[in-house]
């Protein structure tokens, strides 16, 4: 099976990747990534040294380019396109949404027009538990029924790609399918997330900033079953299908930064809490009783194993670490911390 991934130098994409071309050794992937800031050629250096030319290609394109991604399909002629590239990080959509809309919406759109022009047999789009919106704390996990109602502009973006998916697929019978992810955590995260950018913080005995009293929930998912579960998704789910996809693991942001700071032996005097952001949502909490039902999907990492896992991970890669800490990156967090 020949695989168009998009956006697959990023997180979630680039351990996509990884364990596509472990798990199924007759799998070539065609790596299409836009590069912008969390963008990082480097996660998949050694793939391109042991893959490159056979099992690995890479096209630096736009998904929001109309003639670009036609080219590459037409060179590559892929059997499946799973649409992983996005604007993800709600800071950045809350200071300029603009980037959101035209990567998240007009992008997917782009890239489905391609595809249904190609007969693209199978497109695979990786969405989030944000547009659900937010759960109270006696409400039941979401499932794929619950409306979308997202309030971040990123989450807003998402919840509208989502929606030119089911009109596509409605419309024009298009064979797609949408996966619905609570938080990831595991290697290669860019460090504007919470998991990385904490663990950064406790190893320069700085302040870690928490929103508002820290009591925000989320479900943890390790990166490596959300991409078992897309598998699944792409290899026996239903066409026009919503699957969500969690990891059984509900726990506060504070609860979060807390375990950190245990795993790295740094005091929990290091917490500074900060202005909450605006439109912050308390919980979110998946119900995957459909994915495990439909695609024998079911989580097999738990939380704090997996968090000392991923800890040790970045232990191991400081270089890596250091290189993506951007001077964009490093000015825009301080800059949106010191206006919280």
């Amino acid at each position: 099976m020949r695989l168009l991934v998009t956006g697959g130098c990023g997180f979630i994409g680039t351990n996509f990747i990884r364990y596509q071309l472990n798990v199924h050794p007759q799998t070539t992937i065609v790596n299409l990534d836009k590069l912008t800031y969390a963008g990082n050629p480097q996660n998949l250096t050694d793939i391109q040294q042991a893959h490159g030319g056979t099992r690995y290609f890479f096209e630096k394109a736009d998904i929001a380019d109309a003639a670009a991604v036609q080219a590459v399909i037409e060179k590559y002629s892929p059997d499946a396109v799973l649409n992983f590239a996005a604007e993800s990080h709600v800071d950045r959509s809350i200071s300029d949404p603009a980037p959101f809309v035209t990567t998240n919406v007009l992008g997917t759109q782009v890239l489905m027009q391609a595809a249904r022009t190609a007969g693209i047999k199978r497109f695979v789009h990786i969405s989030t538990d944000e547009v659900y919106g937010s759960l109270l704390p006696h409400e039941a996990p979401f499932t794929e029924s619950n409306p979308l109602l997202p309030n971040s502009p990123y989450s807003a973006s998402k919840a509208g790609a989502d929606l030119m998916v089911r009109a596509f697929v409605e419309t024009y019978g298009f064979p797609a399918i949408i996966t619905r992810c609570s938080n990831n955590y595991g290697p290669y995260q860019f460090p504007e997330k919470l998991i990385p950018l904490m663990l950064g913080k406790a190893w320069e005995n700085a302040p870690l900033p928490v929103y508002g009293d820290g009591t925000n929930v989320r479900d943890w998912i390790h990166v490596e079953d959300h991409c078992r579960g897309i598998d699944l998704a792409l290899r026996k789910g239903r066409d026009g299908a919503v699957y969500n996809f969690g990891g059984n693991a509900e726990r506060t942001n504070l609860d979060v930064v807390r375990a950190i700071l245990r795993l790295t032996g740094k005091p929990e005097s290091l917490i500074s809490f900060v202005k909450d952001r605006p439109g912050h949502d308390r919980r979110y909490a998946m119900d995957f009783t459909l994915a495990g039902d439909e695609l024998g999907y079911a989580p097999v990492h738990d939380f704090e194993t997996g968090l000392a896992d991923t800890l040790a991970w970045y232990e191991k890669h400081t270089t890596w670490l250091e290189n993506v800490k951007s001077g964009a990156y490093l000015e825009f967090m301080s800059r949106w911390y010191g206006d919280r």
